[in-house]
């Protein structure tokens, strides 16, 4: 007799509902994302969606937070690529005795990273971008959405900061919110705005100069 399937977790499980939501939205707009279509895209019994995320509002809540966390993940990535370790802590291998933070001579590491980051996003990641500014709109006309969209944008900005302190920015504070504003301006323009159809496949040779351009800029000695 064979042993029946066992259930996933409830943490699996309202991680599969968020990403098969975003995807939803990605590929058919907020309209596209209802309980009933994200059970059936999941292959999940009917009222599973409404039996962990009761509304709507609800729904939405968990894909801004499944987003923030895959974004946390994706920015930690880079100071990990570029040898930074945790980029949440830029001061803590010091602290402990360890190595000390790289140089502001690691730019060209750092640029290369931050680049082949948006090149995934501007390719196999496409759906979660697309997915993220969708809800962002979202977010800006429903107050009840509006603090949970924001704070959930704000770790992967604390790990930025830290990228950009180890790199030497005097205030990472303010450079990561120009960084992620000009980041998010490029990934806008590419996938939905006036070079979404006119600009060939992204090139990562050209991301990585246009990187280097946003390191230097907004790690320049502020006047």
């Amino acid at each position: 007799m064979s042993t029946p399937r066992k259930s996933p977790p409830a943490a699996d499980r309202r991680t599969l509902i968020a990403d098969t939501a975003i995807d939803l939205v990605a590929a058919a707009g907020l309209r596209g994302l209802t309980h009933r279509a994200v059970d059936g895209a999941a292959g999940l019994p009917a009222g599973s969606t409404s039996y962990y995320f009761r509304t709507r509002t609800a729904l939405i809540g968990a894909c801004y937070q499944r987003l923030a966390e895959l974004d946390l993940g994706d920015v930690g990535d880079v100071g990990d690529l570029a040898g930074m370790g945790d980029p949440g802590d830029p001061g803590g291998a010091r602290a402990s005795g360890g190595p000390p933070a790289p140089p502001a001579g690691d730019r060209e590491a750092a640029a290369a990273a931050l680049a082949g980051l948006l090149h995934r996003w501007l390719t196999v990641g496409r759906a979660r971008q697309l997915a993220r500014f969708e809800l962002s709109l979202e977010a800006a006309r429903n107050p009840e959405l509006e603090a949970d969209f924001h704070r959930a944008g704000q770790g992967a900005r604390v790990r930025a900061s830290g990228v950009l302190a180890a790199l030497g920015a005097q205030r990472p504070e303010e450079a990561a919110e120009l960084l992620v504003a000009w980041t998010d301006g490029l990934l806008y323009d590419r996938l939905a705005g006036a070079l979404a159809r006119s600009r060939p496949a992204p090139d990562l040779a050209e991301l990585t100069s246009v990187t280097r351009r946003m390191l230097d800029a907004v790690l320049a000695r502020p006047a």
